[in-house]
C-alpha cells in the first residue's frame, strides 16, 4: 500500500516575488492526511487559507497561475506545486507573508531541496490518485493536451517558437521523485528579450532579473551562467505543467502529451479532465495488470495487459490501450502519436507524418486484442491474410490521438473478417477491411 506523505519538520525560504517584486517568506509545515496542499496568508487578518485547487484559480497567463479569493490570493504558485507533486508530497501547509512566493533562482530546485531537507514521511492513510477511464483532450489554436489512461505519470511535451534561437524542443519523462529532482526541478523560467518592456508595462516581472530567469536573445541567452540543460526551456514548461496539474488536488496517473502549453491552457486542461469525469482510486484499488472495468459499457486493457495478449513489442507495438465495448465484437484502440516516435526521423524530416501503413497496423493490433481475449482463442495468434478497401483521408501528425474503432464482422474457429476505422478528434482519417487466420502461438510468451 502506498501511503500519503507530508514533511517531518518546518522549513522556511525567503526572497523576492518574480512578478510583484514583493519580499515574502514561505514556511512549509507538516499537515495531516487528507489536508492536501494549502496556502495560508499570514499577512492578512484572520490568516485565510487557500486550497491548491482548480476551483480556486483566479487567473492565469503565460507567466503564472494565481489562486485564492480576492483579496486573499497567491500568485505564481506553480513552482511550489511542482515540487510537491514531483516529490509525491500529498499534504502541506504553506504559510506565506505576502501575495507571491519568492522566485529564488527561477526553478523549483530550491523548494524541492528544502522539502527534501525537511524529511518526507508517511502518514497512516492510503494515497489516492486521479485516474482516467478514457483519453481526455483539450485543444485551443495550436495548443493541444491529451491525457491517456496509464498506471504511472508520464509526460511527453513539445514547445515551438517563431524564433531563430529557440524553435523546437521536446522531451518525454516518467515523473518520479528521482527524475523530478534530477531532470526537471533545476530548469529555470525564461522569457525573450523583446518581451521585457511589455512585461514591465503590464506590471509583471518586477522582481525578475538574470539571476532568476533566462533571457533569450537572437543568438542565445544573455545570462552569464550557462544553461543547466541543452533543452532547459522545454524542461521548465514540463515543470510548470506538473505544478498546474496538482490543482486537481491529488496526484494523477496518466500519459500526457502536450504541445505548446502554458498556464492558461494547463488550467483549462485540468478543468477538462474534471468535466469529462475522473476516477479517484487508491493505490491498491487499481492493478492495471488485468482488464479494468470501464465506467461505461466495456472493459479496458492497458499496455501491460495488451502485451500479455499479443506478441508485438517496441518499436512495433502501435497501441497504448484498448477498450472492448461489445464483448468480442467491437472495440476502440488508442494510440498517442508522440513527436518522439522513431519513424518520424525519416518520415518526413521537417514535416512529420505518420506512415499510413502504421495506422493500418495500429488498427490490426487493436483487432488482435479484441479477437484474442475470446477464451476460444487464448494461446493463439491472428495473422492477417488480406487488407482491402484501404483509404487514407488526412495526415496524422505528432500530437494527434488515434481512436481506432474496430468491428468484427465474422469470427470463426480458423478465421474471420474485421472492419477498422481510425479517427482523430472525431474526423475519419483512415479505414480498411481485414481478413485474418487464427493459428497456434508457438512462442514462449502466453496470455
Amino acid at each position: 500500500m502506498q501511503r500519503q506523505t507530508t514533511i517531518n519538520k518546518e522549513v522556511t525560504l525567503e526572497g523576492i516575488g518574480l512578478h510583484t517584486g514583493n519580499i515574502s517568506r514561505v514556511t512549509f509545515k507538516p499537515a495531516p492526511a487528507g489536508n492536501g496542499i494549502t496556502f495560508t496568508r499570514d499577512d492578512i487578518a484572520g490568516k485565510p487559507t487557500i486550497p491548491a485547487s482548480y476551483k480556486k484559480v483566479l487567473g492565469t497567463s503565460v507567466r503564472g497561475t494565481t489562486i485564492g479569493n480576492e483579496p486573499a490570493c497567491v500568485h505564481t504558485v506553480e513552482h511550489i506545486l511542482a515540487a510537491a507533486h514531483g516529490l509525491q508530497i500529498d499534504n502541506l501547509i504553506i504559510h506565506i507573508t505576502n501575495n507571491e512566493p519568492p522566485i529564488l533562482d527561477g526553478s523549483a530546485k530550491p523548494f524541492a531541496d528544502a522539502l527534501v531537507s525537511a524529511g518526507i514521511v508517511e502518514l497512516d492513510a492510503e494515497r489516492e490518485y486521479i485516474t482516467l477511464n478514457q483519453p481526455v483532450t483539450y485543444v485551443s489554436g495550436s495548443t493541444k493536451l491529451t491525457a491517456y489512461p496509464s498506471d504511472t505519470l508520464k509526460i511527453d511535451i513539445t514547445v515551438g517558437y517563431d524564433h531563430p534561437y529557440l524553435k523546437h524542443q521536446a522531451i518525454v519523462l516518467s515523473i518520479t521523485p528521482e527524475t523530478f529532482l534530477r531532470d526537471i526541478a533545476p530548469a529555470r523560467t525564461f522569457c525573450f528579450d523583446y518581451e521585457i518592456e511589455a512585461l514591465k508595462k503590464n506590471g509583471l516581472a518586477k522582481g525578475g532579473d538574470m539571476s532568476n530567469a533566462l533571457v533569450v536573445g537572437l543568438n542565445g541567452i544573455h545570462n552569464s551562467s550557462p544553461l543547466r540543460f541543452s533543452d532547459e526551456f522545454v524542461r521548465h514548461k514540463l515543470l510548470d505543467l506538473i505544478g498546474d496539474l496538482y490543482l486537481l488536488g491529488k496526484p494523477i496517473k496518466a500519459h500526457i502529451v502536450a504541445e505548446r502549453c502554458g498556464h492558461n491552457h494547463n488550467v483549462a486542461f485540468v478543468k477538462e479532465i474534471v468535466s469529462q469525469g475522473i476516477i479517484i482510486s487508491t493505490a491498491e484499488g487499481k492493478t492495471m495488470d488485468a482488464p479494468v472495468p470501464a465506467s461505461s459499457n466495456g472493459v479496458i486493457y492497458d499496455i501491460n495487459a495488451i502485451k500479455r495478449i499479443i506478441p508485438h513489442r517496441y518499436p512495433f507495438l502501435m497501441i497504448d490501450r484498448v477498450k472492448v465495448v461489445e464483448e468480442y465484437l467491437k472495440g476502440i484502440g488508442y494510440k498517442c502519436v508522440s513527436g518522439n516516435e522513431n519513424f518520424f526521423q525519416g518520415h518526413f524530416p521537417g514535416q512529420p507524418v505518420m506512415p499510413g501503413v502504421l495506422i493500418v497496423e495500429a488498427m490490426a493490433q487493436t483487432s488482435c486484442v479484441l479477437l484474442l481475449v475470446k477464451p476460444a482463442f487464448h494461446g493463439k495468434l491472428a495473422y492477417f491474410m488480406s487488407i482491402d478497401n484501404v483509404k487514407f483521408r488526412r495526415p496524422v501528425v505528432p500530437g494527434d490521438m488515434l481512436d481506432l474503432h474496430i468491428e468484427v464482422l465474422r469470427a470463426r474457429e480458423r478465421g474471420g473478417k474485421v472492419r477498422g476505422e481510425a479517427f482523430v478528434d472525431g474526423v475519419l482519417v483512415a479505414e480498411a477491411d481485414f481478413m485474418f487466420a487464427v493459428m497456434e502461438d508457438q512462442s514462449k510468451e502466453k496470455i
